[in-house]
């Protein structure tokens, strides 16, 4: 029997027929974690970290396997100095994780807040028709709807509203005259939290170079946050939507609604749509 064959035995042996219920719900926690660590970095620079990363776990684990000593050393080492670094290179992607997390928002959904839903199917109709106008109108807009990541360091940046929502008001909001039209609105639980918000604008070098400010700002904001971003072109009279770090364009005003109703977890929202957000948000190459 190899190396190999020793160690699997090893294993078996020390590990899994020793495993209770105990063991089975520990791999269980930690599967778990990792998933969501996966898929919160999932299409970001951090994802291509971890790969590395994993990949050179796995380097060492060998080197130690098979008796590499001097390579398990320097390995070993440098990666327990590299864990420091990470630490610092990635703060923001940690704290949105932790954000996360901490939110109660996923919870008060899960328990059921009927009438919270019913008042985000209001603002997403008073949305869609709003966007109807603008469209038409050849005026550009940018709304920005919060879920569980807090955009408090957006909502700085531009004038405090606490408003209702309303096709009038967004209407209104981003007439090309109106002081507060080149900015972005923030909605917040159902109302309108702020106007004339900057947005970061993002960094990803594939985006479609046709893209102006307004659908780079969406897709940034998106990228840093798990908001969801309505993008009026004024050039073209079309509508987008940015999710994820994804953007789909040329949406009609149908599935505009429906996106919303889905994204945004309200009532009416088709339970089918689960499967078609998949569909719609693809890469960005196929977005472009």
């Amino acid at each position: 029997m190899g190396i190999a064959g020793s160690w699997l035995s090893g294993f078996w042996n020390t590990y899994i027929r020793n495993m209770d219920i105990i063991d089975i719900l520990d791999i269980a926690i930690i599967t778990f974690f990792l998933y969501k660590l996966l898929w919160i970095i999932r299409g970001k620079s951090a994802a291509r970290v971890v790969r590395a990363v994993v990949i050179l776990l796995l380097i060492t684990w060998i080197s130690e396997l098979i008796g590499l000593n001097a390579v398990y050393f320097l390995l070993s080492n440098a990666i327990r100095t590299g864990l420091i670094a990470l630490v610092v290179m990635f703060q923001p992607e940690i704290r949105r994780a932790l954000e996360r997390v901490g939110s109660g928002s996923k919870l008060g959904r899960f328990l059921g807040k009927s009438a919270f839903k019913g008042e985000m199917a209001y603002v997403v109709d008073q949305t869609v028709e709003a966007c109807g106008y603008l469209t038409r109108s050849r005026h550009g807009a940018l709304i920005a709807f919060e879920r569980d990541i807090n955009l408090d360091d957006s909502i700085k940046t531009g004038i405090a509203l606490d408003a209702n929502v309303s096709s009038e008001l967004l209407s209104n909001i981003f007439y090309p005259k109106a002081s507060l039209h080149d900015g972005a609105v923030i909605i917040r639980g159902g109302r309108i939290a702020a106007a004339g918000c900057v947005l970061p604008l993002s960094a990803n070098t594939n985006l479609n170079r046709d893209l102006g400010t307004r659908h780079r700002a969406g897709v940034g904001l998106s990228e840093q946050s798990d908001s969801v971003i309505v993008i009026v072109s004024e050039e073209r009279g079309t509508v987008s939507v940015a999710v994820g770090g994804m953007i789909k364009m040329n949406l009609s005003l149908e599935l505009l609604k429906k996106l919303l109703l889905s994204e945004l977890d309200t009532e009416g929202s088709p339970k089918t749509l689960i499967k078609d957000r998949f569909k719609i948000f693809r890469r960005r190459k196929d977005a472009q």
